[in-house]
């Protein structure tokens, strides 16, 4: 999956909004220690950064050396590569050993892993009891009355270009399975809804559409979607290329402990 990020790394940076720095601490408050965490498919590193601000050190793994490549640096974060290739003993081996992490962050990423395998490894570094899975995403951005029926139409044109498991992210993770023990903040078949608030200048919405997989999937077959015609018309609704508007993502968030 990490060839899906590869060439849209750059982009992706400046593209995605921020997770609220309070998300980190209501994740923290819930775990008895703070010494180890875990960020899986950490991309550019927002939300190990984010981590580190209450865990003494943080893994950010990923499968993408383009996205590793832009990670940001920090005193407590240790960025690794990891590869398809790699057994499960192998990555609990690079975090320490079995029970050996209080906390397993996903950030917007997930869906894409194979699941089964997934909770099995998590469940294995887990510390038990007290440590925690906790998976977040977001799926629509509401800008205004004007503004989001054409991003509504915009997002159809998009649907035949998705990998199918964008289903989950399009399901607001109602539809992921999470076979974790409820802490209060969503549990499976029932996520925490949760709003990003975000001031986006409509340059900074055009690169998050051009970073989206399904854009750049199309493309490389011939289809433009966000042609210039269409680029107008965003421009038009969201009141000008200059105009700085208060937006808000829409996110849910699943979290849980290992059952005993």
């Amino acid at each position: 999956m990490a060839g899906l990020f590869d060439k849209q790394a750059e982009i992706y940076l400046d593209a995605r909004p921020n997770y609220p720095s309070e998300w980190y601490k209501l994740l923290a408050d819930r775990t008895p220690f703070h010494n180890l965490a875990w960020d899986v498919g950490t991309g550019n590193g927002q939300a190990a950064l984010g981590v580190a601000e209450h865990y003494e050190q943080v893994i950010g793994s990923d499968l993408s050396e383009a996205q590793l490549k832009c990670a940001m640096p920090h005193p407590r974060v240790k960025y690794v590569h990891t590869q398809l290739s790699m057994s499960d003993d192998e990555l609990v081996t690079l975090l320490g050993g079995e029970g050996s992490v209080d906390l397993v962050t996903v950030a917007q990423a997930v869906h894409w892993f194979d699941l089964p395998r997934f909770y099995v490894l998590v469940k294995r570094v887990l510390r038990k009891p007290g440590g925690m899975l906790a998976v977040w995403g977001y799926n629509d951005i509401l800008v205004s009355p004007i503004f989001d029926p054409v991003m509504k139409r915009f997002h159809g044109s998009t649907l035949p270009f998705w990998h199918p498991n964008i289903q989950y992210i399009f399901d607001g993770y109602h539809t992921l399975p999470f076979p974790f023990e409820d802490v209060g903040l969503g549990i499976e078949g029932k996520p925490l809804q949760l709003d990003i608030p975000k001031q986006l200048s409509f340059d900074g919405f055009v690169g998050m559409v051009r970073s989206w997989s399904a854009v750049i999937t199309a493309k490389e077959r011939g289809i433009d979607l966000l042609s210039e015609e269409v680029v107008k018309e965003f421009e038009s609704a969201w009141g000008g290329p200059k105009l700085i508007r208060s937006v808000a993502y829409k996110a849910f968030m699943l979290a849980g402990k290992v059952h005993l």
